[in-house]
């Protein structure tokens, strides 16, 4: 038991979303009309917002959905992991557990039309019953593809962490 808790700790130091789309720059539309860029802005801040809560709230399914197939996401450890199904084979005792608070305030954001955007959070990922505790910034990115935003890029660095004892 203390093993699992140990990987769901280690596990949460992702935070979330994931990494680098091969051609990301023709991913999505490429209009600038302002109409158009303030809807995306919306869909942006939906589709960021459901990418933080669906791992807060462990919705394996929900989180998967606002992923592209080939995702990368690199963890404050500095473990990389390739394509969806490694990542969610990586954040699978997150979503099993579910026994990690999760918690993230943004301090940056650029949305670029209906073509990119990325997000900076500082993120605390902790398992109380355990004693871990781990602080990151972590920059999540995201694509505008098929009418919609998908992450491609999740990235952290640790700022603090406390194991257990």
């Amino acid at each position: 038991m203390q093993l699992s808790r140990t990987r769901t700790a280690l596990v949460g130091l992702a935070a979330v979303g994931v990494l680098v789309l091969p051609g990301a720059a023709q991913a999505g539309g490429t209009t600038t009309d302002g109409a158009a860029s303030a809807r995306c802005a919306v869909q942006f801040q939906h589709a960021q917002r459901t990418d933080m809560t669906s791992f807060r709230d462990y919705d394996a399914e929900q989180f998967r959905a606002v992923h592209t197939e080939d995702s990368v996401s690199i963890f404050p450890t500095g473990e990389r992991f390739e394509g969806i199904e490694e990542i969610m084979a990586a954040l699978d005792a997150h979503f099993t557990d579910q026994q990690a608070l999760w918690s993230w305030t943004e301090s940056n954001r650029r949305v670029d039309g209906c073509r990119s955007a990325f997000i900076e959070y500082e993120t605390v990922y902790e398992i109380p019953e355990i004693g871990y505790y781990s602080q990151a910034h972590t920059v999540v990115s995201y694509v505008y593809q098929g009418g919609r935003w998908l992450a491609v890029l999740d990235q952290g660095t640790l700022l603090e962490l406390r194991l257990p004892e």
